[in-house]
């Protein structure tokens, strides 16, 4: 084994294995992280594998469950806590930068494997998706698959690849559902009309097999889902994926807001997502462009099936959701493996000094900037929005008669999280009630910070504030126990 490749795998496995940091440092913040991770707690504890539960009696229809099986299964593992239910994203991403290893060192020679892999690992958003709770991991990890089994076909191999194809589709009907054919369609079937005679290589794949392996694998769970909670298809197929994509203010969401954003602007989270890689290449491209170099650029495109089909793969996303009014930065990250191939064999090329050394320093911008974001937040010149500390604080001085934790008319999902789900949301209707059943020693109660002293005492005479963060203070509201039977608040959560 060369030098070379030593110092690659070193260099990828410090910038993999510096994740860990904030992996294991960074408390969840609201909303996406503990959103996801209260779901997936819910389904360790209930051993429901068909249903994840958005809260108990509350179905989640927004995702299928890979991911909730995925972060499950670390906690039924490891524990619950952040590394456990982050590790599966970061196991899913060393599957992608494997892939992209593959296809880079078959369409052209080790050093662009190594480069596409070290690009990829380096961009902001694979760099942070890697370590978060999050669904898009198994997504981009299956059209991945889907789509670098296709091109490996297409160039010939056969054997594992022709069946990985559909594997790779169920992964993605598995982890958000029917989007996944239409990110793998799309980049075919343009590069199929571009590519005609490749046509007749379309009988490589086992194609009535393949669909029935994939049905097989898929179906079973979509069934069962509807059957065990009706109206899950309607939701998930037709709301989730019609009236969203159609719909910019689609008030149909039942889990939170619709992320309303001007149409096109997937492409600016492109820019932020391929940080700072697809910047740079970019800015080269365009300067290319201008001097006058421009019909190399798309000669090398048109010229070579291989390179036309990591374009349309990179660019399929954006081009799906371009017209969309519900888009994330997040749903770039299909696009990202096939990004970072092109850049890792245009930065594989470089020979002047100067770039050289810039490569390194580009490598190590994203991890670096991450890495110290996280030690500020450590040290608590970063707060975050979540409510891992006050729960703790509040867990560590109630005593057996005190109430469960409290927050009034807003419950966040880290303080679900973090309670183990026993967090209550109550009104202020449902406060005096409690206040006035005096079965509690203490009342423990979570308001707004920004609640001036006069509201604070037109809630409770006796409150007193005991601690705050960055959204809440938390108050303790003395009272007296007639009765040490449960309560239930006016809502019937005890």
């Amino acid at each position: 084994m060369s030098k070379r490749f030593n110092l690659w795998m070193l260099i990828l496995a410090a910038v993999l294995v510096s994740r860990f940091i904030g992996m294991v440092l960074l408390p969840l913040s609201d909303t996406t992280e503990p959103r996801y991770a209260e779901i997936a707690r819910l389904m360790a504890e209930t051993g429901d594998w068909i249903t994840p539960w958005f809260e108990p009696g509350v179905p989640f229809w927004g995702k299928p469950p890979l991911s909730f099986w995925a972060q499950a299964g670390a906690i039924n593992i490891f524990g619950v806590s952040e590394f456990s239910l982050r590790f599966p994203s970061w196991l899913a991403t060393i599957a992608m930068i494997g892939l992209i290893w593959r296809l880079a060192r078959q369409l052209w020679n080790l050093q662009v494997a190594q480069w596409s892999s070290l690009v990829f690992a380096t961009m902001a958003l694979t760099y942070i998706s890697s370590g978060a709770v999050m669904t898009d991991a198994f997504l981009a990890l299956g059209t991945t698959l889907s789509l670098v089994s296709f091109c490996l076909v297409m160039s010939g191999k056969s054997g594992l690849w022709r069946w990985l194809f559909f594997l790779g589709l169920a992964i993605g009907f598995l982890s958000k559902g029917p989007l996944a054919i239409v990110l793998v369609g799309i980049p075919i079937v343009l590069w199929l009309s571009l590519w005609r005679e490749a046509i007749t290589n379309l009988r490589r794949l086992p194609w009535l097999r393949g669909i029935l392996m994939t049905a097989l694998l898929v179906c079973p769970w979509y069934l069962l889902a509807e059957l065990k909670t009706p109206g899950f298809l309607d939701y998930f197929i037709v709301g989730e994926h019609i009236r969203r994509f159609l719909d910019p203010g689609w008030a149909g969401d039942l889990y939170g807001n619709a992320h309303d954003q001007p149409k096109g602007m997937i492409w600016v989270f492109w820019l932020w997502a391929s940080f700072p890689w697809g910047i740079v290449a970019l800015v080269c491209l365009v300067l290319t462009w201008f001097r006058g170099t421009r019909k190399g650029v798309v000669h090398k495109i048109t010229s070579n099936a291989g390179v036309s089909f990591l374009l349309i793969s990179a660019l399929a996303p954006m081009l799906f959701f371009t017209l969309a009014g519900n888009t994330l930065w997040t749903y770039i990250l299909p696009s990202l493996p096939f990004t970072a191939i092109l850049i890792g064999r245009w930065v594989s090329r470089w020979e002047s000094l100067y770039l050289c050394r810039m490569r390194g320093g580009i490598v190590a911008l994203v991890p670096v900037l991450l890495t110290v974001f996280v030690s500020l937040t450590a040290a608590g010149w970063a707060p975050l929005k979540t409510e891992k500390e006050l729960v703790n604080y509040y867990q560590l001085i109630k005593e057996a008669d005190d109430s469960p934790l409290i927050y009034l008319n807003d419950l966040p999902f880290s303080a679900r999280f973090y309670s183990g789900g026993n967090a209550l949301e109550v009104t202020q209707n449902d406060l005096k009630i409690l206040s006035s059943a005096n079965r509690f020693k203490s009342l423990y109660v979570a308001i707004p910070r920004d609640w001036s002293e006069d509201k604070v005492a037109n809630l409770s005479s006796s409150a007193l504030k005991i601690m705050e963060n960055k959204r809440y203070q938390l108050l303790v509201i003395e009272g007296l126990i007639h009765n040490k039977q449960p309560v239930s608040n006016a809502n019937g959560v005890r």
